[in-house]
């Protein structure tokens, strides 16, 4: 097993694939954990009616640069395969990547080289093409072209309170996560995310000047010099999934990976982008 260099604490890291069509959305989790000293692993895959667990021995992971294995269960570059059988899930199936849009470099940025942070993001394609069928107790999802989107995170725990949206438009892609971050006993809002319109990369984060300056009641706006990404959850729904806390998979948060909100994106106060979705993923993990 390959996992870094955290033997002697709990830690967490994990992938995640999200496919989506104009009819249907799946996204699939793949991890490793330690927590009381004992490796496991999961799958975790989710869609819009519901979400499923499979949990593993820890030494059915491995983990060689961009490709992960947990079993019979592929996950890289090029695509996904998955061979999973568990009371209450049965998965087969394979997907195939088309070219991986990453972003320019690490959006972690500068806080890539700081120790000891909670949790670590990443993201290794913006944007992607789709190709195949999964089939989930019996339930195909198809992709013929359809669009996909990968990033990961690693750490210990995630952030007590964060939001996450990601959303695939025509001719673009964007993503947002704002989040409490503990660093050396204090405590600060973190902020990392990109749009991706027409070919151009915008990045927002705390790390160029960021500053969320409003998150409330779904609603959450980052101001960055000219720049400005608003997001707004219009439907709260979400599927149940287990979130690290010391690599611990104890927490539920909930996600939705395919609902309903509204962004819009500014620069020199000209609207760039402003659209509605109900193929919105987002995650809202901040008191109402």
């Amino acid at each position: 097993m390959r996992t870094g260099d955290r033997r002697g604490r709990g830690f967490f890291y994990g992938w995640y694939f999200k496919c989506q069509s104009d009819t249907q959305t799946l996204a699939v989790i793949p991890a490793v954990h330690r927590a009381g000293g004992k490796y496991t692993c999961s799958i975790q895959i989710i869609t819009e009616e519901q979400t499923w667990m499979a949990e593993l021995p820890g030494d059915m992971f491995r983990r060689e640069e961009k490709s992960i294995s947990i079993g019979s269960n592929r996950f890289g570059e090029r695509g996904v395969r998955l061979n999973v059988h568990v009371p209450g899930l049965e998965v087969e199936g394979q997907l195939r990547f088309g070219a991986l849009i990453p972003p320019r470099y690490d959006i972690m940025g500068p806080f890539s080289l700081v120790p000891f942070l909670e949790c670590r993001h990443s993201v290794w394609s913006m944007r992607h093409k789709v190709w195949g069928t999964v089939h989930i107790n019996r339930a195909a999802y198809s992709f013929d072209g359809a669009d996909g989107y990968w990033e990961g995170d690693c750490g210990r725990s995630f952030p007590r309170e964060y939001i996450w949206t990601q959303c695939i438009f025509p001719g673009g892609a964007l993503m947002l996560a704002v989040a409490d971050i503990p660093l050396a006993g204090f405590h600060f809002r973190g902020i990392i995310g990109f749009v991706l319109w027409h070919g151009r990369e915008y990045r927002l984060a705390t790390y160029l000047g960021a500053k969320a300056v409003r998150v409330r009641y779904g609603l959450v706006r980052v101001v960055q010099g000219s720049l400005e990404l608003e997001a707004r959850l219009l439907e709260r729904t979400g599927n149940p999934l287990k979130a690290p806390i010391g690599g611990d998979m104890a927490r539920i948060i909930h996600e939705s990976p395919a609902c309903r909100a509204r962004y819009r994106f500014r620069e020199n106060s000209r609207t760039l982008l402003a659209f509605e979705s109900d193929r919105a993923s987002f995650e809202y993990e901040y008191p109402i």
